[in-house]
């Protein structure tokens, strides 16, 4: 490996460790909901509210952080906005009603919100378009070591002190990653001052992207994916094991550790596994199918054994949605790969907020429909996924020709 590889592959890890915060802030509910529910009396249509304010705020400024990319380049843009993750970290630890907590969570998601987009746009900029994949699936899986605090080493923060000191040790971790950045990512991808475009014409820019008949597909499908996962491993799975079948906390932490191991392996084994641009979206058609089927099994009234085996086996398939970033790349030209990762990435955001409040709604009308509080939810996950799938499957995709010539350049790379 060069020296510039070696630097390139250094700055990459140092701005992965952000998004591993970010992912660790994103799943915390999923422990913090039990302490959290016995502190405010928290509904599940509150729960899921709670969790879904980090991704609204975080999808919500997705293209904002695309354009201060394009204009002050990764290194400024995540530097002036993670702060705010500590801040929001702080401001849920101190928060004395429901209304501290979703502005907590608020801050904290707009402190994320460039968190995994840098690593896109670095990624697309400084590695080869051939081993996009395969990187955009390592840094998936890397990142996704942030899933591994909150399993079992934050229900033993907040056993052994409380669920504020549990957000006080992700803020501390925080910042951390912060002063990582600072120090270490020393190139920008600023464009030059005469360059750097104005925001109306960024915004045009986005026009000119959802012009694309393709784009809606893609969208479509971006909303519901990796909102599956979150909305399991990020909300539902402790409150699951806990009421339905009894676990204890901590033992709700270990089930946690072992999908987050998997959550880390499959993205990178998908990036590899990635069959081209020809063939990339019948694999994710197939692999979504067979997300529908694992999550329509878990709303089945099941015992503890078999439910967690369907959890895991989530966990490990749904590492194929990295395909879906390289499929983002195939289907736009280059001048627009910001903009297009940018746009998914809220999508994607934006998804995980919509699919956990609509859970917390379905968990919550279960009763007065006499229906077990987690059939409803995971059968809400299998249908949101399957409308997902249908737009993805029945709208325009991209063009066949621009598929095969990426496949082409692939090839040649």
């Amino acid at each position: 490996m060069s020296n510039p590889q070696r630097t390139a592959w250094l700055m990459l890890l140092v701005l992965i460790s952000g998004f591993a915060l970010s992912q660790a802030f994103r799943t915390a509910a999923a422990i913090m909901a039990p302490p959290l529910q016995q502190a405010f009396g928290l509904s599940p249509q509150q729960l899921g509210l709670f969790a879904g304010a980090f991704h609204f705020a975080f999808g919500a400024l997705q293209l904002f952080m695309g354009m201060g990319i394009d204009v002050y380049g990764v290194r400024k843009t995540v530097l002036a906005v993670f702060p705010l993750t500590v801040v929001g970290a702080l401001v849920t630890a101190s928060a004395d009603s429901y209304a501290g907590l979703i502005a907590g969570q608020a801050l904290t998601g707009i402190g994320c919100a460039p968190a995994f987009l840098v690593c896109t746009v670095f990624i697309a900029r400084r590695f080869p378009a051939g081993d996009y994949a395969k990187v955009n699936g390592a840094a998936l899986g890397i990142g996704s070591v942030g899933l591994l605090l909150t399993g079992t080493p934050l229900a033993w923060i907040i056993e052994a002190w409380s669920w504020r000191a549990g957000f006080v040790a992700l803020a501390a971790c925080a910042s951390l990653a912060w002063l990582a950045i600072l120090l270490l990512v020393r190139e920008d991808s600023a464009a030059p001052a005469g360059e750097r475009i104005k925001v109306m014409a960024a915004l045009r820019g986005y026009g000119e992207l959802f012009r694309l008949p393709h784009t809606l597909g893609i969208i479509g499908l971006a909303l519901f994916t990796y909102a599956s996962f979150l909305s399991l491993r990020g909300l539902w799975l402790g409150p699951l094991l806990i009421d339905r079948y009894g676990f204890s906390l901590v033992g709700s932490g270990h089930v946690a550790v072992a999908l987050s191991v998997l959550g880390i392996v499959g993205p990178p084994l998908f990036g590899r596994l990635d069959p081209g641009d020809v063939r990339r979206r019948r694999w994710i058609t197939g692999f979504t199918l067979a997300c529908i089927a694992l999550f329509a099994l878990m709303a089945l009234p099941l015992s503890a054994v078999p439910e967690v085996a369907l959890a895991l086996g989530i966990g490990i398939v749904s590492g194929y949605m990295v395909m879906q970033y390289a499929d983002v790349r195939a289907a736009y030209p280059a001048h627009m790969t910001g903009r297009a990762m940018a746009v998914f990435t809220m999508a994607m955001f934006l998804g995980v907020a919509l699919m956990q409040w609509l859970t917390g709604l379905a968990a919550s009308a279960a009763a007065a429909l006499r229906i077990e509080t987690y059939t409803a939810v995971f059968g809400a996950i299998a249908s949101f996924l399957l409308l997902g799938l249908a737009l993805f499957r029945f709208l325009p995709g991209p063009p066949p020709a621009s598929r095969a010539a990426g496949e082409a350049s692939q090839s040649a790379a």
